[in-house]
């Protein structure tokens, strides 16, 4: 049975750490970001997938050792929970499709999708500009799209 496997952005995990706020106020993203972490981890036939990327991106808005230990940790200790490395087609991938892209979305985010692409994994994330470049090319949306 296939698992369906969806790649999370780094801005899903700070959603629930952060405890996230839409601008209207009424918009609550770190529960709907749970809600669907939640209900991913509920299911046998439901994973997550994380990268080297996620993590660096991670480290860029924690920067503390510690917490980022502990808030990272979930990564191992939780069986829905599978890491995957970029191959060097992944790289070149991202490459063109950063300069196709012109430059509109970063390095990394492309490698998200491209990573993405060659696995058909489902990317989650709440960045507008990055879904607008990945609807072309891979399944993607909001976390609340897939409860």
């Amino acid at each position: 049975m296939n698992k369906e496997s969806y790649y999370l952005d780094a801005c899903v995990y700070l959603n629930i750490w952060w405890k996230e706020i839409g601008k209207d106020k009424n918009k609550l993203f770190w529960e709907m970001s749970r809600n669907f972490l939640e209900n991913v981890s509920c299911s046998n036939n439901k994973e997550v997938i994380y990268s080297g990327f996620v993590l660096k991106e991670l480290w860029f808005k924690i920067k503390n050792k510690e917490l980022f230990k502990q808030k990272t940790s979930l990564f191992n200790k939780e069986k829905y929970f599978r890491f995957v490395k970029a191959t060097k087609e992944d790289y070149a991938f991202a490459r063109e499709l950063e300069s196709n892209s012109c430059y509109d979305i970063s390095f990394m985010d492309c490698l998200h999708i491209a990573v993405c692409k060659r696995f058909n994994f489902t990317l989650v994330t709440r960045d507008k500009k990055l879904i607008k470049v990945a609807k072309k090319i891979i399944r993607v949306g909001m976390p609340e799209d897939f409860i």
